[in-house]
């Protein structure tokens, strides 16, 4: 088993809804904190819910897939995007994702993980026997 990101990006907005389709990918499984948010935000950016939308219109599914424990706090996140979240993950474990394939009927050739950390997201892809999709760890502009 190969263990790095199999694509790498420096943000979120470059994994274009053309390049999903491109790769056959139908599922994004996506983290959440410094992957498509900014630990400091508290509800979506407007970049977010456009590329969201984007994805959607391509006939992408995402869900968002954190290790993040704060129930309310994800759900007040992503119910505005009418994205599915998973929170307490426990990535790098792949169960969370496995079943995530398995509610939505994908499979690991449609479905990939997007996320900014090798030891979390990387490794959960690779369990999971699906790719790895890599991006710049997001920070605060101080």
């Amino acid at each position: 088993m190969c263990l790095h990101a199999d694509k790498k990006f420096e943000r979120f907005e470059d994994v274009t809804p053309e390049l999903l389709k491109k790769e056959g990918v139908k599922l994004l499984l996506c983290d959440l904190d410094n992957t498509l948010r900014l630990h400091s935000e508290k509800e979506p950016a407007d970049e977010l819910a456009e590329w969201i939308f984007d994805c959607r219109q391509a006939g992408v599914q995402i869900i968002i897939i954190s290790n993040n424990g704060r129930k309310k706090m994800m759900q007040k996140f992503c119910e505005p995007i009418k994205v599915p979240c998973v929170w307490w993950a426990k990535k790098p474990l792949s169960t969370k994702l496995t079943a995530a394939m398995d509610k939505y009927g994908f499979g690991i050739h449609e479905t990939v993980m997007l996320g900014d950390k090798w030891s979390t997201d990387v490794l959960a892809a690779k369990f999971a026997k699906i790719r790895a999709w890599k991006v710049d760890h997001r920070r605060d502009v101080v």
